[in-house]
């Protein structure tokens, strides 16, 4: 595209046709090269190559188990905190122990509680989620669980949904990092090992811990309002989905890439 830039020029020949009045105007033209600028959105299609998703929540719709659990050790030992199962969202067990001095106390009871918890758990997934799993698999978009659960929980998950493991190319667990979200080192270690910059990565996520990390971690972030209130996830997150239900605006992050 050529831009082209029209100038009037004062001819001042003589100091005294200045003075007389008797001046001249003549008009020369510029063109430069003008190369328009991708939109945000523009460079984020070209550019986003890896899906990283967190788990429940987002993946499997486990998160209002998970709250029942969390408030009843709420109410046990944290007393003073009437949100606790809220706060924890997203945090991993280590980290969630190390927040509070009685539970610290009381470490090995709720490790043993929580593990046998989850042998006793539904994993059902987010609506639409399985089926925007395999679109995103036949457009071959690389794809990786991020989550703040140990190796443990996940092979409860891959006893009761053998397909799982299928529907992803990696597995990142709170076994594989020293700090869980809301710090972005989750996120930063799957987009390094998936062979991808942050920047061009979509996470997708619940929690607001969760939601900081992605955005710390300097992804995209599509924000899922299955946990929180939309008006809590906005400011978090460049887009917000209730599920997967209607994925077509998801799937259209990664058209690009389709073909790779």
């Amino acid at each position: 595209m050529y831009l082209c830039i029209v100038f009037m020029v004062l001819d001042l020949r003589l100091k005294e046709d200045w003075l007389s009045g008797d001046n001249q105007f003549f008009c020369t033209c510029t063109f430069y090269r003008y190369e328009a600028q991708p939109t945000k959105t523009q460079s984020f299609m070209e550019l986003k190559k890896v899906a990283l998703f967190d788990l429940d929540g987002v993946v499997l719709d486990t998160e209002g188990q998970y709250t029942v659990f969390w408030q009843t050790i709420g109410e046990r030992y944290c007393t003073e905190v009437p949100d606790f199962s809220t706060r924890i969202k997203g945090m991993s067990l280590v980290q969630i122990l190390a927040s509070h001095e009685k539970l610290q106390q009381h470490e090995h009871e709720i490790r043993k509680a929580i593990d046998e918890y989850e042998e006793t758990m539904s994993y059902p997934y987010i609506p639409g989620a399985y089926a925007f799993l395999c679109a995103l698999r036949e457009a071959r978009v690389p794809r990786a669980v991020v989550t703040s659960s140990n190796r443990a929980k996940m092979e409860n998950v891959y006893r009761l949904l053998p397909e799982f493991e299928s529907l992803f190319d990696r597995v990142f667990t709170a076994d594989d990092i020293t700090r869980s979200k809301p710090a972005p080192d989750c996120y930063l270690n799957a987009a390094h090992r998936m062979g991808a910059d942050p920047t061009e990565c979509v996470v997708f996520e619940d929690s607001i811990n969760g939601l900081k990390s992605g955005r710390a971690a300097g992804a995209y972030v599509v924000g899922l309002s299955t946990s929180c209130a939309e008006r809590d996830i906005v400011p978090l997150a460049e887009m917000v989905v209730p599920s997967f239900v209607d994925a077509t605006t998801c799937l259209a992050l990664f058209e690009k890439t389709r073909g790779r």
